[in-house]
């Protein structure tokens, strides 16, 4: 079958045929029906990131379970599917917690080791393992993912943007709902509407936030999120963005969400925050990034700096409830796609992200 397959940063990735195994206990086999581009997978094209190598590329997709392993239980053949880029143990302390986007088996092992809960890969090609990326590396015709990474949800969904739940769209809105529990009234700002930052503006919508404040260098992307529930838009451009929300807001927000994730967006954040406001690192910097804070300020105006993996999401449960969402109407997902390629449309779906021509692309190996 075919895969977007990723060697180096100093070389496109590349599409070719590779084999993949039948899932194995606990797992199960997707036929991908589309997968998103996401800045996560930029940020392995770029090479900021340490991943196991060769790998399967992509994070955020959707599909059709078309096999199961022994002792798969909660998906059957036919299911449509969003996967999961966090496939929970179920069994570390944060599991039976109730925090499974802090598994520490993904967190240790699969993600950075690029390999399933049995330590091996289900990808090769002549002999030659490859890695599975995030768990999931959609951007591929079919994949196989342990049972907790391929989500069932409603058999009416359309299945293409079913695919933007799996990151973007779970990441945005969790940050909102599960990470921060923004309560009715509240003010919030938002830095960077791409696809995740426009999740979380409309999860600031849902929540009844009273002020969501969008701030972008481009102020096309500022009038953009007022359809998905802004209020107020800045052109980070024009001048200093925090001063601009603290005189908007009269001091300072309830919530800044960083959606982008460099030291300059962190610390615009933290500096637009208001009296016992909290501060949301949503975007993911590079390895080794750091970011600065005034610990007195901290202190005096009891302000929160905290981060938000994957949206603090319940996968299970998250997932559904966001499919159900889009289809009764209440949350926006195609108005996230810029545009629908082939498999082989990767390199340069890349790179239309890259240079912010893009919100989401989404690869469909049928095309």
């Amino acid at each position: 079958m075919r895969a977007v397959v990723f060697r180096d940063p100093g070389h496109p990735v590349e599409v070719t045929d590779v084999e993949l195994d039948d899932p194995k206990e606990g797992e199960v086999r997707v036929q991908i029906a589309a997968a998103g581009v996401c800045h996560s997978d930029l940020h392995v094209r770029k090479g900021d990131w340490d991943v196991a190598v060769p790998l399967v590329m992509g994070h955020e997709g959707s599909g059709t379970v078309i096999g199961v392993g022994p002792g798969v239980t909660s998906v059957k053949e036919g299911d449509r599917v969003v996967l999961s880029w966090v496939p929970s143990c179920g069994r570390c302390r944060w599991c039976l917690a109730g925090y499974p986007a802090r598994c520490e088996l993904a967190a240790n092992v699969l993600l950075p080791q690029g390999v399933l809960y049995d330590g091996t890969t289900r990808f090769h090609r002549d002999g030659e393992r490859i890695h599975h990326y995030l768990s999931v590396s959609s951007f591929a015709e079919e994949v196989v993912v342990p049972e907790s990474g391929a989500i069932a949800v409603h058999a009416d969904a359309p299945l293409d943007v079913l695919a933007l739940v799996g990151c973007g769209v779970a990441t945005g809105v969790g940050a909102v709902q599960r990470t921060a529990a923004v309560p009715e009234g509240a003010s919030v700002a938002v830095i960077g509407c791409g696809g995740v930052g426009l999740s979380v503006v409309q999860g600031a919508r849902l929540a009844k936030a009273g002020r969501v404040i969008a701030v972008d260098l481009d102020p096309a992307r500022g009038d953009l999120a007022r359809t998905f529930g802004a209020t107020d838009a800045i052109a980070a451009g024009d001048g200093n963005p925090a001063e601009a929300v603290r005189e908007l807001t009269d001091g300072g927000v309830d919530f800044a969400f960083d959606a982008i994730g460099t030291i300059e967006t962190t610390e615009q954040a933290i500096d637009m925050l208001g009296i016992g406001g909290m501060a949301v690192v949503v975007g993911l910097p590079p390895t080794g990034a750091t970011a600065k804070f005034e610990p007195l300020a901290l202190a005096e105006r009891e302000l929160r700096i905290v981060g938000s993996n994957y949206g603090s999401t319940i996968p299970a449960e998250d997932f559904p409830a966001l499919v159900d969402l889009y289809l009764a109407g209440d949350l926006m997902l195609d108005e996230l796609v810029s545009g629908r390629r082939p498999l082989e449309d990767a390199e340069a779906a890349l790179q239309d992200l890259a240079a912010g021509r893009t919100l989401r692309t989404l690869l469909l190996p049928s095309l």
